[in-house]
């Protein structure tokens, strides 16, 4: 009660002295006209001001300019009180901003019936538009916002919450300068009509000319005077607009409203574009057309303004990005190999290593990875994409010879060139097409166009900027012929799309339509296809281009084209197939092995693959994992999502019964999963993002096969029939495939474990599909939107792990098993018998081939838990048990037969053979196996055996010649260090690895057991790197006896595994990278001379014919770098390589001989320039070896260590200009990798958005408490003062969505620190992108504007 009567004490209080104000006014502006001649307006402020300090009132008083407003519209309109206003605002009575919104309100809509009150009132405009005194308290500056939010309804317009004067300057201002130019245009009679331009703030001026005098009766004479000064009024607004418009301070206004209000500035370009269409032919309205067009270009600048630091200056000249980077010229193969592209080289050849399954779809990372470069590099779409076809056409030629072994081979990357490619092309085409569709089509009238905040120019005849670079990558394209040549494999292919161009052109010369449907055996020799026709072929499936394409010069040879008058030799065995002729052993064959042309096709395949006889049904799932799936670049990603689709079919209405409808697909299903788990298919669909609905289809087949009591006739897993053991383990291994179930605990716990930390879970796959399924049915925009057309999904409704009962209880027991020793189990326990049954079928077999191993009693001794085998189950017969009751008892038999092993009691080679008795049992035990052994090698609890050629396989006889080529390998790639066997001899390995790999060379090599191998291979050599380093190359040595065409590839294993836990071969091999790619430290004059290389930092080909393999040391690490234990380590490194690299460059810059080159900026840019592709490299490495876990540590950490850390040179004297580099290096090697792994748009999905923030705010706030003091700096001053100001400008200009995150007292901060070094201008910038936020400060910033 107390504090509502004080308020309202207060309130009457302040009433009181508005009214002793206000009687004051009135006793001046009430004075007889000879009066107010006689006493000047600045006598009125005076006694006006004695008034207000008299009644403790503030000043500029809100209060007065409301009283004095009032008053003056219009009942006193008069040039004394006009004057007195002038004179009151020049002396701080009043705010200029506040009187100016009272009486735009107020003036402009009544300009007509008041010309000489909107003359004024554009004079004061013109003179005060951009006044602003922050100097008010509190209480007065609540006022005024309120009053002005009152007049102009600037927060019901804007809807913003209006906080502060500056914020207020800026809506104030447009919202004045868009009601001058809609008054323009209503008073020339142009009225905008047109409902797709925003209302005017002010309306419409209704006024109809009838002035009367003093006796009422209309004047003529006033009424022609008061018409010609509208007249001038009008022409008057235009000069105060284009004075306006001249400053830069305006400039800065609108573009406030432009980056932070962008569809409130699209009604102001609306107008501009209203302007343009509706000229006025008149001669005498020449000029108000010209003031127009000189407004718009204006007005068009605020969309290119950029900041300008202070001239003079290093720091500017390496900020400087508003200059386009020198055009790059595609006519030689050294210049396509500009730094500056180098990541889309190091991106795609990293996605190739096998060992790590993409779980996010290529298309939508390599689409992102295309806009960022497109925007750092500055470079027109032509370069941009010419640049994208080389990479991809070098990553196809770096594998024309491929190293034979289990790894994915050609086949994936012909799917990135051909297939991933062409649809991040067209991910981009289809942005540009849906922001053409916009309503932002009038900017195409303008010429300029913007996306993403980075705007580019198209040409007249609408936006095709990106469908013209795209056709004109293309046809310098064909210059390249060296990277064009065709792998043997699709010679045909290649061969096939030229015929199909010459075809094209001749029947269109002969005027017929359509197609040759058959195939001409003689042209496919003499055609003359190189892999640009299969590019363009890509490209026109996908609707990127048309047809038009073939009658480029050059494109199809004269003499191909003559072919085409022949008859087909033959007819497609697809045209076959539609026709509708019953499959035959020749026909599936045929079909095999050609791709489709169609998705007709295929569709037709998947409607007999669910709805045709047994045989059809297998015939039809072959035939699309076939040719189809591999070589069918043009309609790939459809084949895949039947595939995907068929591993979980739907179930038929006429199914009945309790048995699982899953029984009834089981030939198709075992089809199915046959051809889709080979290494490549699972590497092409793990490149289309699929693996994630792979793993769901997966968990079902798992648990109903799993749980299935198989009979005496369907048991069998070796035979050409399916099984229900055989269906089960494909698709149980195919699952396992899809994340690390092996690994061991000692990785787990030093990456962090999970998606995030390290290796991926079976639960975060299915949260990836649960996430895209309702992206999908709710069209939520995210990370996989991009794509999402490519997929329908079999299911709609979320799966998880615990929907599956068997499939859980193994899957928490396979993690029990990995973290601890397994625990005893008691007598009569369910799965205490099942290990019995299985103990004894395996030891039946032992003692049936005559093993040492023979008599009964010790088998029943050596069971588990010491417990006989029951004797009402004939021994001489497998079990007849659910494969997941047989995965269950596995660890316990493991176990038992381990131990007896390591007493003595059973033999290595019974050993070996009663482990692959039991895959041949069932394959699906292979997954436990695998993980069992893994878990017990980091124990350490075994001893190491002798593999002596006796007991264990020896691998004694190529064993030293495995260590030669293993350095070999190593010194190749700049690594030197004692890397040979211990010499020991024999060769000892522990007991777990001894059992796994003499089990896994007794393996057949052949296609049926693909899937085997593909999980052995990387279990087995995560195994061995976790083992003492001799393990390595004895495994390598065992196998490579095993498979000698597989040496090569076993070699480089064993070389990639030295790297994943020895600090010092990573630091050699980063530092052999760098050196590749930009010279040697060591040479005095190649890192400024030389060309950067791709080819020397991954290779040109991975292995000759006949030759032992020689990796670069770029390819060598992007093969390792996933595996390296302390990946931490690795951001130390590159940054050590990337400032040094950097001091380097700027050091022998100043040691030029040439004083003229010493002087010369060109020269020192081409020094800031290679100091950029150091960085450009040290990002893409980062970003690949660690993703975002290690690039927030460099944010977090990593940066700020260095900057902190006081750093003794032994090099000497080290110059200024070596210290600007240094941060300018570090600054763009954050930059860039911030926007690699979080991308520079404003919608990023909302986890990687939350991420972004939180780690670039904190960074920011710890460059501020630097700024502040409150952090004691290590680095050179001019290290830090390069590394603020172009950490600020590059994410100005590259990430200005990052800005907009950042707290707003840490962006006034950091902009206070900028101003100290007096780089207003930046600080500025900085603040322009702010957010809605920060609008104030960047207002409050004007003064420092020329």
């Amino acid at each position: 009660m107390e504090m509502e009567k004080t308020r309202g004490g207060e309130s009457e209080e302040t009433e009181r002295r508005k009214l002793i104000l206000l009687e004051k006014v009135k006793e001046c502006l009430s004075q007889k006209p000879d009066q107010r001649r006689e006493e000047s307006p600045i006598l009125w402020a005076m006694d006006v001001v004695k008034c207000l300090k008299s009644l403790k009132m503030e000043m500029p008083s809100p209060d007065l300019a409301e009283i004095l407003v009032s008053h003056l519209c219009f009942d006193n309109n008069n040039a004394s009180i006009w004057k007195f206003l002038q004179q009151a605002l020049s002396v701080r009575l009043l705010s200029p901003l506040h009187v100016l919104s009272l009486l735009s309100s107020r003036v402009i809509p009544n300009r007509r019936s008041q010309p000489e009150a909107y003359r004024l009132f554009l004079e004061l405009f013109s003179r005060y538009a951009f006044s602003l005194d922050t100097a008010v308290d509190d209480a007065c500056r609540d006022k005024i916002i309120n009053s002005v939010d009152s007049a102009l309804q600037l927060s019901r317009t804007y809807e913003v919450r209006l906080s502060e004067l500056g914020q207020l300057l800026v809506l104030f201002f447009f919202t004045v300068f868009v009601g001058l130019i809609d008054s323009t245009f209503d008073d020339m009679g142009l009225q905008i009509k047109s409902s797709d331009i925003q209302e005017g703030p002010f309306g419409v001026d209704n006024f109809q000319d009838m002035d009367m005098d003093s006796r009422g009766n209309f004047s003529a004479e006033r009424n022609e005077h008061r018409e010609l000064l509208r007249k001038k009024n009008t022409n008057m607004a235009m000069e105060v607009l284009a004075k306006l418009m001249e400053s830069r301070k305006a400039v800065v206004l609108l573009r406030l409203v432009r980056l932070n209000m962008p569809e409130k500035f699209h009604g102001l370009l609306q107008r501009l574009w209203f302007s343009e269409a509706n000229k006025l032919p008149s001669s005498s309205m020449k000029p108000v057309s010209q003031f127009f067009e000189r407004l718009s270009a204006n007005i068009f600048k605020v969309c290119d303004f950029e900041y300008q630091l202070n001239k003079g200056q290093l720091v500017r000249m390496l900020s400087d990005i508003r200059q386009p980077h020198k055009r790059l010229s595609y006519c030689n193969s050294e210049s396509v190999q500009s730094a500056c592209w180098a990541p889309f080289d190091i991106y795609l050849e990293h996605i190739m290593d096998g060992k790590q399954l993409l779980i996010t779809s290529g298309v939508s990372m390599l689409t992102e990875t295309i806009m960022l470069l497109q925007v750092f590099n500055r470079a027109s779409w032509q370069e941009t994409f010419l640049a994208l076809w080389l990479s991809a056409l070098r990553l196809v030629q770096r594998e024309h010879e491929p190293l034979e072994g289990p790894i994915p081979h050609l086949e994936s990357r012909l799917c990135i060139l051909l297939t991933i490619v062409p649809l991040a092309i067209a991910n981009i085409m289809d942005d540009e097409a849906k922001f053409c569709s916009s309503s932002l089509q009038g900017a195409a009238k303008s010429g300029f166009m913007e996306i993403d905040g980075h705007g580019y120019q198209v040409d007249g005849k609408g936006q095709t900027s990106r469908k013209n670079g795209l056709i004109s990558s293309l046809q310098v394209l064909g210059q390249f012929s060296g990277l064009l040549c065709p792998p043997a494999s699709v010679i045909g292919a290649a061969n096939a799309a030229a015929v199909k161009a010459a075809s094209f052109i001749s029947n269109s010369k002969s005027a017929k339509c359509g197609s040759v449907c058959g195939t001409h055996s003689d042209s496919y020799i003499n055609a003359g296809g190189n892999l640009r026709h299969l590019i363009i072929e890509a490209c026109i499936a996908r609707k990127l281009i048309d047809t038009s394409v073939y009658y480029w010069p050059g494109y199809v040879s004269a003499s191909v084209i003559s072919f085409n008058d022949l008859p087909p030799v033959q007819k497609s065995p697809w045209v076959v197939f539609m026709e509708g002729t019953p499959f035959s052993n020749s026909l599936v064959n045929l079909l095999l092995v050609t791709p489709a042309p169609s998705l007709a096709e295929i569709e037709k395949l998947y409607d007999i693959a669910l709805n045709g006889s047994v045989e059809e049904r297998s015939a039809a799932a072959k035939i699309l994992c076939g040719a189809s799936l591999s070589h069918g670049w043009n309609i790939q990603e459809h084949v895949l999502r039947y595939v995907v689709k068929l591993l979980s079919p739907p179930k038929p209405s006429i199914h009945t019964g309790q048995r699982s409808y899953l029984v009834d697909y089981m030939p198709m299903l075992s089809a199915i999963l046959s051809g889709a788990s080979s290494i490549d298919t699972v590497h092409v669909l793990s490149l289309h993002g699929l693996i994630p609905e792979v793993a769901a289809s997966l968990m079902p087949l798992c648990e109903v096969f799993g749980s299935l009591m198989p009979t005496s006739n369907n048991i069998s897993s070796t035979n050409d029939e399916p099984s229900i053991y055989m269906v089960f383990s494909s698709a149980f291994l195919f699952l396992l495939r899809l994340w690390k179930f092996y690994r061991p605990p000692i990785d787990q716990c030093l990456t962090g474990g999970g998606a995030i930390g390290g290796e991926l879970t079976l639960e975060y796959l299915l949260l990836l599909r649960n996430g895209r399924i309702a992206s999908h049915n709710y069209s939520a925009q995210d990370e996989f939107n991009s794509d999402q057309g490519q997929h329908e999904y079999a299911s709609d409704k979320p799966e998880y792990v615990d929907f599956y009962p068997k499939l859980r209880a193994w899957y928490c027991q396979n993690k029990s098993c990995v973290a601890s020793p397994l625990s005893g189990i008691s007598t009569g326990n369910p799965v205490h018998e099942v290990a019995n049954k299985i103990l004894n079928m395996i030891y039946w077999k032992m003692t049936k081939s005559g093993s040492s191993f023979g008599n009964s009693s010790t088998a029943t001794s050596n069971s588990l838990c010491g417990s006989p085998p029951s004797t009402a189950e004939d021994p001489y017969q497998r079990p007849m048990l659910p494969a997941w009751d047989v995965l269950e008892a596995t660890p316990f038999v493991l176990e038992a037969i381990l131990t007896a092993c390591a007493h003595g009691r059973l033999s290595s080679r019974d050993l070996t053979t009663g482990l692959r008795d039991l895959i041949d049992f069932l394959p699906a035990t292979l997954g436990t196996i695998v993980s069992y052994f893994a878990a017990e090698l980091t124990r350490g609890i075994w001893k190491p055996v002798p593999m002596n050629g006796t007991d264990w396989p020896s691998p004694a006889a190529i064993l030293s010649a495995i260590d030669s080529e293993i350095k070999e390998i190593l010194a190749a790639a700049g690594v030197d260090i004692p890397c040979g066997s211990s010499g020991q001899s024999p060769p000892m390995l522990p007991l777990p690895m001894a059992a796994l790999v003499s089990l896994t060379i007794t393996f057949k090599l052949n296609k049926s057991h693909e899937y085997i191998h593909a999980v052995v291979g990387p279990a087995l050599e995560n195994c061995s790197s976790g083992c003492p380093w001799p393990s390595i190359p004895i495994i390598g040595s065992l196998w490579a006896q095993k498979v000698r065409r597989w040496h090569h590839f076993i070699v480089v294993s064993c070389a990639r595994s030295v790297l994943k836990r020895n600090k010092v071969a990573v630091a050699q091999l980063l530092r052999s990278c760098f050196s590749s790619f930009l010279g040697s430290l060591n040479d005095s004059t190649s890192l400024l001379s030389n060309q950067s290389s791709v080819s020397r930092l991954l290779g040109t080909i991975i292995a000759a014919p006949g030759v032992s393999p020689s990796l670069a040391p770029g390819f060598l690490y992007l093969r390792s770098c996933r595996t390296i234990v302390d990946i931490q380590y690795v951001n130390g490194v590159i940054i050590g390589l990337v400032t040094e690299y950097a001091r380097e460059l700027a050091t022998r810059w100043t040691r030029m001989d040439s004083s003229r080159l010493k002087s010369s900026q060109a020269s020192l840019s081409h020094a800031a320039a290679k100091a950029r592709e150091v960085a450009v490299l040290g990002a893409s490495l980062l970003c690949l070896s660690g993703g975002m876990n290690l690039i927030q540590e460099l944010y977090l950490e990593t940066i700020p260590t260095w900057l902190l850390s006081s750093k003794t040179e032994k090099l000497g004297e080290v110059s200024a200009v070596s210290r600007i580099l240094e941060g300018y290096a570090m600054a763009y090697l954050l930059v860039m990798s911030g926007s690699a792994s979080w991308g520079i748009g404003s919608t990023p999905p909302a986890w990687v958005m939350a991420r972004r923030a939180r780690v670039v705010g904190v960074h920011m706030d710890f460059l501020v408490r630097v700024l502040e003091g409150n952090i004691s700096l290590g680095c050179h001053p001019a290290t830090w003062k390069a590394y603020v100001s172009c950490v600020v400008g590059l994410v100005v200009s590259f990430a200005p969505a990052w800005i907009q995150v950042v707290k707003l007292e840490t962006l006034r901060k950091l902009a206070g620190g900028l101003r100290g070094w007096h780089e207003s201008e930046l600080a500025l910038s900085l603040l322009e992108r702010g957010g809605v936020a920060a609008m104030g400060s960047v207002a409050e910033l004007l003064n420092v504007i020329s």
